[in-house]
């Protein structure tokens, strides 16, 4: 019992201030990936051909980058960006500076999902906005966004639960939040206690995204 009360004691007084780090790395991601990556996708959605706006030259040049981006692991990415991290935070390491890494990762993550939810729309729902003579932004801001919304959730639902393993990642090379505190503490210090809770509370986190996620989805959808 009292080996029990000494591990929880300690996990509470480890937990914390590394807890706080990774709700603010991934939340600060989540929202400007969502704000840059959606318009992305939006644009690669209605620029291809048949679409109300395509544009060939600037579709293929959408994916390219988007692919470009989606194939690079984030433990490379994060440290290629280290230049663009140091110019816009002033730094390379730490919790601010590795929410620039999460979000260039995450953009084009978003920005595909946000596409494959502009592309589930029946043509016919589209075909009747142009039909009575709403422009592009028109349907993009009142048919196509409102129709693919609970989709849109879905996949961001999806993306908060990536950056919270990205997010784990970054501790590797001083991101801070859990996932430094599982190496400093729980792999190099030896401390499986501190490994473990580490893992169950990130576990926690992911199962606590996915409920709201999936009732913000079913409120949307009725």
């Amino acid at each position: 019992m009292n080996e029990w009360y000494s591990i929880l004691n300690k996990l509470f007084d480890l937990m914390p201030q590394p807890l706080l780090e990774t709700l603010y790395m991934v939340a600060a991601a989540t929202v400007f990936s969502v704000l840059l990556g959606g318009p992305l996708g939006i644009i690669t959605a209605i620029s291809e051909e048949n679409h109300i706006w395509p544009e060939r030259n600037l579709n293929k040049a959408l994916n390219l980058i988007i692919n470009t981006t989606r194939s690079l692991p984030f433990i490379i990415l994060m440290i290629a960006v280290f230049p663009i991290t140091k110019l816009l935070v002033g730094t390379r390491i730490g919790t601010t500076a590795a929410v620039v890494p999460l979000t260039i990762a995450a953009i084009p993550f978003v920005a595909r999902l946000v596409e494959a939810s502009v592309k589930e729309l029946p043509w016919g729902v589209v075909e009747a906005a142009l039909s009575m003579g709403a422009n592009r932004m028109q349907i993009v801001l009142k048919v196509i966004l409102p129709e693919a919304l609970p989709s849109i959730v879905s996949g961001i639902t999806l993306t908060i639960i990536n950056l919270i393993g990205y997010s784990a990642m970054a501790g590797a090379i001083g991101g801070g939040g859990l996932g430094d505190l599982a190496i400093r503490f729980g792999y190099q210090g030896f401390q499986e206690d501190v490994l473990i809770g580490t893992v169950i509370v990130l576990l926690l986190i992911v199962q606590m995204v996915q409920f709201l996620g999936n009732r913000i989805y079913k409120s949307l959808i009725k």
